[in-house]
């Protein structure tokens, strides 16, 4: 037998013994040390009460691991109890394995098996530790199927839903408490933002909203029912045990009659909701919840929505105001609050016609937690305080008394008429927003001829005014400057920005697409102008920021406040960022020490992060590098720079035909010729992390003319386990700490991987840079590999290739 039929029938003979070895038997409540789910598979408990496999939340396109009641024992709606991943889904669950590995039962996503989840046990040399589905809805994770000491249990990880039999509580030795947190919405099991924690030196529960507001509580424990929720005594159904000992403290549960399957849920709505199955009608029964109304949840509608529990939704925008995210507000979650049509007339410098700020009085409100109180003398002055406020944006004036909001306004809630609560809110919109004096003018003159020529020509002639008075609006938006388009963008006009920026004199930098000049407008604020020189090239990239960046909002991306678009003049206004780019702190006079490196390079993980997962369609930047990464006062890094972006959907790749990108950071794809995915941007930024590491750029020529490519040096050593501080720039004298400077240099080789497939996806970065994920030793890239032997004609192959292909 030659040796490459030989090859093949041990390889055979090595795929049959795996499959024989993993092979999951089919109703299985157990996962045994050699064996796996993926896919379809699941494990059943017992009796068949409850399943663990891979999910999908409605129409997401992401997959996590969780636990639900048996679609045979409740046909009509698969309930999820509990979530092993909220935080960290995956997208491919043919590629994604649930086993045990190393005494832990492990979540591995593709082929090369990175860690998305884990039991996070200490390592333990048994053989025998398996997982396995308790039909009390409990997955839990011993030592031998003899063993009845658990070595870890779901129970102990609640998610969202607290099951019978389980506990909730604080542990005193850790001082860590078991929270109930929402999902986020109704297809994102990821942690919401409310939670129900207990209190541990009370006895009661609490409701917080973003872990730090209370909204409700349950009041203390005594003994028999908690002290704000009376209806226990009456006809409850369930049996609560509180334990209190030197390590911790909780609740437990039971039913009196067994019979009745039921659980508590911490609910999108914000409201702790406890829920009965009925046999009878096939559905889930609201038994109890709290707050007892919608609208006492705090704050449920957001930023400028208001509530009204007569209503549904319960959630609307005031007067003036759009839904910031229309998808967020169809799943439910409204907490992104809504976003003024129109900027203030204080806001809006590039106004040539100002017409002040005007109110809008909301009568029957619930008003505002929170507000200023002012010493005035009558309701005229408090509404002058308030217009000359740019900040304020509603006042209420009652007998003498005088309350201004400034910010946003939280916790609004619409009563009916004759509630004695009711106060009259005063709103403080854009002129525009109200009916101008000129379209007065066609209604008036509509009546007047109407009163002469009878009813039916009155109303033809209303008709008639409100048609060409909106024909007029229209207009006036057209021609005007200053109007907010595009979402909350500013249209300005040119030479407001001239001046603005004193005839374009302060040049803060340039690229391939134009200058960038530092302007202040006239209250003061800072702002960068990007004017755009190329008007071929300059036309597509305008488009392309302004729907790009202008439709999303991160604390970790550049904020684009508006542009101005006249004739062949097309210029961007963004925030104005004070401690200018990355790349003149990493390679030039200024100085970062390494803290505030880690920092950053977390920073703009996360924005990268939300790019690609969390906006509407993924947002590839293509073009990742220290130049467009801005600091702001306080060095926080914000993603600049959207000129190159491009919008795809998340179900598929994309070929580009175009080349973007800057040499030096280009992903092997863009060079071959494959097709694009968000993984081009991995790639980039684990390029750049080297630099954080280093110093400097990645390929540098030194004075013999050869040229040192980092990252190779950098992968060799960290794959021989050699001393990582030897890599850190000298500047920062070894002033480092060891285990973030090696996690940086495994993610950086992870993110480089010549298959896009095995670079992990930006919120795995952001969680192994964080900690939350482990990182293993990535194996080093075949491209890397060819540069080991340190020949020059390799390298200089591979930054001239970067350089012709990059734009």
């Amino acid at each position: 037998m030659d040796t490459k039929k030989n090859s093949w029938l041990m390889l055979s003979l090595l795929f049959l013994g795996l499959s024989v070895n993993n092979h999951l038997s089919l109703g299985a409540d157990t996962i045994s040390a050699n064996e796996y789910i993926t896919a379809h598979q699941t494990i059943v408990s017992a009796n068949g009460n409850f399943v663990l496999g891979f999910f999908k939340p409605g129409n997401a396109s992401k997959y996590y691991i969780g636990i639900w009641n048996s679609m045979s024992k409740f046909p009509t709606q698969q309930t999820i109890v509990w979530v092993a991943n909220r935080d960290n889904a995956v997208f491919d669950r043919s590629s994604s394995v649930l086993r045990i590995s190393d005494g832990n039962l492990v979540l591995l996503f593709n082929d090369i098996q990175i860690p998305v989840w884990s039991t996070n046990l200490n390592s333990t040399t048994s053989s025998h530790v398996e997982a396995v589905l308790l039909d009390e809805g409990n997955l839990v994770l011993r030592d031998g199927s003899t063993s009845s000491k658990y070595l870890w249990q779901s129970f102990d990880h609640p998610t969202h839903t607290w099951l019978p039999g389980s506990k909730l509580g604080f542990n005193k030795i850790t001082n860590e408490n078991q929270r109930l947190i929402s999902w986020k919405n109704e297809e994102d099991p990821a942690p919401g933002l409310f939670s129900l924690e207990l209190q541990p030196n009370t006895s009661s529960y609490i409701i917080l909203w973003n872990r730090s507001i209370q909204y409700w509580t349950s009041g203390a424990w005594d003994g028999k029912i908690f002290s704000l929720v009376p209806e226990m005594r009456a006809n409850y159904i369930y049996n609560f045990s509180y334990v209190n000992n030197t390590n911790e403290s909780y609740f437990t549960y039971s039913l009196y009659n067994p019979s009745i399957i039921s659980r508590f849920v911490m609910d999108v709505s914000g409201q702790i909701k406890q829920l009965a199955w009925l046999n009878t009608t096939n559905q889930w029964n609201l038994f109890w919840s709290q707050p007892k109304t919608q609208c006492e949840v705090s704050p449920f509608c957001g930023a400028f929505g208001s509530c009204n529990g007569k209503s549904l939704p319960s959630c609307s925008c005031l007067r003036g105001f759009v839904q910031k995210s229309q998808s967020d507000w169809s799943l439910s979650d409204f907490s992104g609050g809504c976003m003024r049509r129109t900027a203030l007339q204080c806001e809006n410098t590039s106004l040539t016609n100002r017409q002040p700020d005007r109110f809008f009085p909301m009568p029957s409100m619930a008003l505002s937690v929170q507000p200023q109180s002012v010493g005035v003398g009558n309701a005229a002055e408090c509404e002058s305080i308030c217009l000359n406020n740019c900040s304020c944006t509603a006042y209420a004036y009652e007998i003498n008394h005088c309350s201004i909001w400034v910010g946003d306004l939280l916790n609004l809630q619409q009563l009916t008429g004759d509630d004695p609560n009711g106060r009259t809110l005063y709103l403080k919109l854009a002129a525009s927003e109200f009916p101008s004096k000129k379209n007065y003018k066609w209604i008036i003159v509509g009546a007047v001829v109407g009163s002469v020529a009878g009813v039916a020509v009155l109303r033809v002639a209303v008709l008639l005014g409100l048609l060409v008075a909106v024909i007029l609006r229209r207009r006036n938006r057209a021609v005007g400057t200053g109007e907010i388009v595009e979402g909350s963008l500013v249209a300005f006009g040119y030479r407001d920005l001239r001046n603005a920026t004193k005839n374009f004199s302060d040049k803060l930098g340039g690229g391939g697409f134009g200058s960038v000049f530092k302007g202040t407008l006239s209250d003061s604020t800072l702002i960068a102008v990007k004017k755009l020189e190329s008007i071929s090239q300059g036309e597509k990239q305008f488009r392309a920021e302004v729907r790009t960046i202008g439709t999303v909002n991160h604390v970790n991306l550049i904020r684009l406040r508006g542009f101005c678009s006249q004739g062949t003049r097309k210029l961007l206004v963004y925030e104005y960022m004070s401690n200018g780019s990355l790349e003149s702190h990493l390679f030039h006079e200024k100085f970062l020490d390494w803290k505030t490196r880690y920092q950053i390079a977390i920073g703009t993980a996360r924005g990268l992060a939300y790019l690609h997962e969390k906006c509407r369609e993924c947002i590839i930047h293509c073009d990742i590098k220290p130049e467009n990464i801005l600091l702001d006062a306080y060095l926080c890094p914000k993603v600049a720079d959207f000129g190159l972006a491009k919008l795809v959907g998340r179900e598929f790749s994309r070929v580009l035909t175009t080349m973007r990108g800057t040499r030096g950071y280009l992903a092997p794809e863009w060079i071959s010729g494959m097709p694009i995915t968000a993984k081009a941007d991995v790639y980039s930024y684990g390029m750049m992390l080297f630099e954080f590491v280093s110093g400097r750029r990645n390929s540098e020529a030194y004075t013999d003319g050869k040229t040192n490519f980092f990252p190779t040096g950098a992968a060799s050593l960290i794959a021989e386990g050699g001393d990582v501080l030897s890599l850190l720039d000298p500047r920062l004298e070894g002033n480092a700490d060891i285990e973030e400077l090696t996690s940086v240099c495994k993610v950086a080789c992870w993110c480089i991987q010549d298959d896009d497939t095995n670079r992990p996806p930006m919120g795995q970065v952001v969680q192994m840079l964080e900690g939350v994920l482990d990182v293993n030793l990535a194996p080093i890239p075949n491209s890397l590999q060819v540069l080991f032997a340190d020949n020059q004609e390799h390298i200089d192959f591979y930054t001239e290739s970067q350089s012709s292909q990059s734009s």
